[in-house]
């Protein structure tokens, strides 16, 4: 394979051409990228947006003749890692292959292009959301953080709210004309939690979007700001379904974004959502693990939470990546990585960190800890342990005692989460 650095255009010797997306080219690429996931169409409000926020130096197409069959994004993000240091982190996004040409190397041109070209940015990280997750791991990517999913019976279930709740104030404001308010907020919850992305210019009206075709019967999108002292410290996002069965009411409130700066406040906003009129259901989902309501709430089998993967990890530069973050507990181990798909992370790794800094640097020295780039990826934010992965046989530890001492250092107090896709 061959890359013309002039046009940007990858050859492998009679398959479809890779190169560089051009903006007249935009509409085949991104129509190929709906038929690949069912072909339903968007409004042309979505369509816009995601237009505008196209990074065409950064996105691939795959074309046969004329027609697109591939195509994938990189979006530049900064990502928060356990410590509080913002990464620079490629999204990887929009990746979809035309059902004509699957099983001809079309993802992995595009996959093996890509992390060429996030290396050459200096991207030590890339990330994404997985439509089926069993694609990436070929390609060095893992599982790094998890959301939640719920569906909680608010005619039964309960909460117990902290103290300071009843000084929140909250009232219904229309989102667009609240919505600098809301992005400060958001913007001082970045540097809290791993797993955040900062918001980069466009993507604030992304929370915005509210076409009637993805509403499944509910209202226009609401809002509701609350505030302390005059200064806004929270607000919620959500929609209302009404429903009528045989008893009554039977309405469910769809939770679309909920920040909070302390606990009042995030008390106050669950507990309004659990007491909208007409309704007898909260659904809420792609929510934090460890957010506080599954304390408070008098019943969580009635809340039904369910796992799901979310956010995915690839190490694109080992070193870099974990000389970016901090460690919980003091770490100073050599690690052995296997990484077959970017070989240049494979080899020797001396990391030595702890809760004010870290090196990581090649070394000759003897591996304590032996694992993939994968499972790297898994641990880097801090919400999967080594040690879990070394129970499923994924890591192997030669010194004794440097997988207690590597799990505790790669742990984070607060897990890892990523407030909106991409």
């Amino acid at each position: 394979m061959a890359t013309d650095g002039a046009t940007g255009r990858t050859t492998d010797g009679g398959g479809p051409e890779l190169r560089v997306l051009r903006r007249d080219d935009w509409d085949k690429w991104y129509d190929n990228l709906l038929r690949a996931f069912g072909g339903v169409g968007e409004s042309a409000e979505e369509r816009e947006f995601w237009n505008s926020l196209t990074e065409f130096d950064r996105s691939l197409g795959a074309w046969d003749g004329d027609d697109c069959v591939g195509s994938a994004g990189a979006f530049r993000f900064r990502l928060t890692v356990p410590g509080g240091a913002s990464v620079p982190a490629a999204g990887v996004t929009m990746v979809g292959v035309a059902a004509t040409h699957r099983r001809r190397g079309v993802l992995t041109s595009m996959m093996r292009r890509q992390l060429d070209d996030v290396r050459s940015w200096g991207e030590p990280l890339a990330v994404l959301w997985a439509s089926e997750p069993a694609i990436y791991g070929r390609f060095g990517y893992a599982v790094g953080a998890y959301h939640i999913n719920a569906e909680i019976d608010t005619s039964q279930v309960r909460l117990s709210v902290p103290d300071g709740t009843d000084d929140v104030r909250l009232r219904y404001a229309a989102p667009a004309d609240v919505l600098d308010a809301c992005e400060a907020v958001y913007a001082q919850l970045v540097p809290r939690r791993p797993g955040m992305l900062a918001r980069q210019p466009g993507w604030e009206r992304l929370s915005l979007l509210d076409p009637e075709s993805e509403r499944d019967g509910a209202s226009p999108l609401q809002c509701v700001v609350a505030s302390r002292d005059g200064e806004v410290t929270g607000y919620a996002r959500f929609r209302v379904r009404l429903g009528w069965g045989p008893t009554g009411h039977n309405g469910t409130v769809v939770l679309e974004d909920l920040d909070a700066l302390d606990p009042a406040t995030d008390a106050a906003l669950w507990r309004f959502l659990f007491g909208i009129d007409l309704t007898t259901t909260l659904t809420a989902r792609g929510r934090p693990v460890d957010e506080a309501w599954q304390y408070m709430v008098s019943d969580i089998r009635r809340c039904r939470p369910r796992l799901r993967d979310q956010l995915h990890v690839r190490l694109v530069d080992v070193g870099t990546a974990l000389a970016a973050r901090t460690y919980q507990a003091p770490v100073d181990v050599v690690l052995e990585v296997e990484d077959a798909f970017c070989p240049w992370n494979a080899g020797r790794w001396r990391l030595t960190g702890n809760a004010k800094g870290a090196s990581c640097e090649r070394t000759e020295d003897a591996a304590e800890l032996v694992l993939g780039v994968r499972e790297l990826g898994a641990a880097y934010l801090g919400g999967v342990s080594l040690a879990a992965l070394a129970a499923a046989g994924r890591v192997r530890e030669v010194r004794e005692g440097a997988l207690t001492e590597a799990s505790l250092g790669f742990g984070s107090v607060v897990a890892p989460w990523t407030a909106h896709g991409f």
